[in-house]
């Protein structure tokens, strides 16, 4: 589960936070408030977000409450980047892209409900702009493929002693293991967590400047040394999870491949990477570090489909009097004699004026495509071009008229949802061996023969997303390279062959999925990267707002703001 979406709304922590980063941008008087969809482009606003993914939302809502004349310019007919919801299929919404919220950090939930002004009772304004989260418990359903009746599987869920019972099937080694594995990733979440609400440390900047700025610069490290105090005499262990394979992080606490196989998707989910890559364990953290409404871990949907979330935010900052727009694509930021930027073009013309920029598209477009590349140093442009986002998965998104029914948990008579159905469901996970061998094939140029494929039923939790006896849902699969062997691209023939391959699996598992299939919506890592601008198809898909912004395309942002005056990344 995790990450194309990351990058944070750092920028704008407060009006007197702005009024230091950029002193010509205090608030020029009171505001009058326009809702988004009613107001007209102005030819001048105090800053323009370019893209209006749900970080972009974010940034626009704080800026717009310091006092700033925001806009917001996206160029998709549909607000959210790759959190919306469209209805591929008639009568059937689909989280298209995005499809699990989680680490959209308390304090954003805070500080808007906290600054919504005409906020009635104690409701959250974000919920009272239609957000309404669905949390998953059980979460993780894995059943198997085994020479038995009925097949065995794996299903993990916030209650501990049946977590240990579902285990102890495998290995009554690990069920008992299990509880210390947990509580020692629980650790080294409350430790790092702190580290998500910082600035990222500009290790460029420590040894420049004065000796009075560098001394300042040093206070950047204090919340990291916090945390390695807070991890201790465990650190060296700790270090390791971040580092080092996950296949071996895992076999330190276990034996049983469905259970370190199941663990290990949350290590490779939207990477490029096999569990025995070193460094997939952070990837792995990542997902420990979820928090959904206060559980610690937790990942859940969003009732309508990930769009609601983004209209949330978007209703959000236009009741704060921002203005957003829809079907406005920005062609390059306007820069003045001295590289400040100064506005943006818009592909039909228009200019708009503005004192600050933020780009909410990734650093490559941001960088290689909206800003002249004489503007900027060659050595920069150079490490924005080796960014690598190359990522492998294929998105699946698939209308049916019927529950899948698995040999290891058979559909009830009524066909109703059963618990494992809104899980997040694991086929070919019977061992890291087999991930493995999906991402080697994968590395040679061919899509996997038996691909890792995590599936999920939001409509088992959210039934109003698809006609009544139907659901909706999300195949995200890998390992699916960029270009095929031989440099083919991705033709329909090619996209149909591979959704064919996963319909296949699925079939092994739950027999009658494919007669269940009214239609489907494939993309590939082209299509994502076409569609909602995310290069390479770039990792996963699922929506974290890191408020710090300590996860950021390498660290990008800092180098725009260096590189760029009156430019930021959001």
């Amino acid at each position: 589960m995790a990450a194309g979406l990351r990058g944070a709304p750092s920028l704008v922590r407060s009006s007197r936070w702005l009024q230091r980063w950029h002193p010509s941008l205090r608030p020029s008087g009171a505001r009058s408030a326009h809702a988004g969809a009613a107001a007209q482009l102005q030819r001048e606003y105090d800053a323009v977000v370019i893209g209006a993914g749900h970080n972009g939302l974010v940034a626009a809502a704080y800026l717009q409450q310091a006092g700033l004349r925001t806009a917001v310019l996206e160029k998709r007919h549909v607000l959210g980047g790759a959190a919306v919801t469209e209805e591929i299929v008639p009568g059937f919404k689909f989280s298209r892209a995005s499809y699990l919220l989680s680490l959209l950090r308390p304090q954003i939930y805070a500080d808007l409900e906290l600054q919504g002004g005409s906020c009635s009772g104690d409701i959250p304004v974000l919920q009272r702009h239609g957000l309404r989260v669905l949390p998953r418990d059980p979460f993780s359903f894995t059943p198997l493929l085994e020479d038995r009746s009925p097949p065995r599987s794996l299903l993990l869920g916030h209650d501990m002693a049946q977590t240990q019972q579902q285990i102890a099937q495998f290995s009554q080694k690990d069920a008992q293991a299990y509880p210390e594995y947990e509580a020692f990733m629980g650790r080294m979440v409350l430790a790092l967590d702190p580290l998500l609400d910082a600035p990222p440390v500009d290790t460029a900047a420590l040894g420049k400047g004065s000796l009075l700025q560098q001394l300042r610069n040093l206070r950047t490290l204090k919340p990291l040394l916090q945390a390695g105090l807070a991890l201790g005499r465990q650190l060296p262990r700790y270090y390791e999870v971040l580092t080092a394979p996950i296949s071996k992080v895992l076999d330190h606490w276990f034996e049983s491949e469905p259970l370190k196989a199941t663990l290990a998707t949350d290590a490779v989910i939207g990477a490029m990477a096999s569990p025995h890559t070193p460094g997939s364990g952070y990837v792995l953290l990542h997902h420990v570090m979820g928090e959904l409404e206060g559980r610690q871990g937790a990942w859940g949907y969003v009732a309508g489909g990930m769009g609601a979330l983004s209209q949330a935010i978007a209703q959000a900052a236009a009741a704060r009097g921002a203005h957003i727009f829809a079907e406005k694509a920005v062609c390059h930021v306007l820069l003045g004699r001295d590289g400040e930027a100064q506005g943006v073009a818009l592909q039909d013309g228009t200019e708009v004026r503005s004192k600050l920029v933020l780009s909410n598209a990734s650093p490559q477009i941001t960088f290689l495509e909206l800003i002249p590349q004489e503007q900027l140093p060659k050595d920069f442009v150079q490490r924005i071009q080796q960014i690598d986002t190359r990522s492998p998965v294929t998105k699946i998104n698939v209308a049916v008229d019927r529950l899948p029914s698995f040999l290891a948990a058979p559909n009830a008579r009524d066909g109703q949802p059963l618990p494992h159905h809104q899980c997040s469901i694991h086929l070919n996970c019977e061992g890291t061996q087999l991930l493995h061998q999906a991402f080697t094939e994968a590395t040679q140029g061919h899509p996997s023969s038996r691909p890792m494929i995590e599936l999920c039923i939001p409509s088992a939790l959210d039934p109003g997303l698809a006609p009544p006896g139907c659901h909706v849902v999300s195949l995200f699969t890998q390992y699916t390279p960029s270009v095929l062997a031989g440099g083919r691209s991705w033709d329909e023939q090619a996209r149909n062959a591979y959704a064919d391959t996963v319909f296949d699996c699925i079939e092994d598992y739950a027999p009658g999925f494919k007669a269940s299939v009214i239609g489907r919506d494939i993309l590939t890592p082209p299509d994502l990267e076409r569609i909602f601008g995310l290069p390479g198809g770039v990792g996963t898909m699922h929506v974290n707002s890191e408020h710090g912004s300590g996860a950021r395309a390498g660290g990008h942002t800092a180098l725009g703001q260096a590189q760029l005056a009156h430019t930021e990344l959001c």
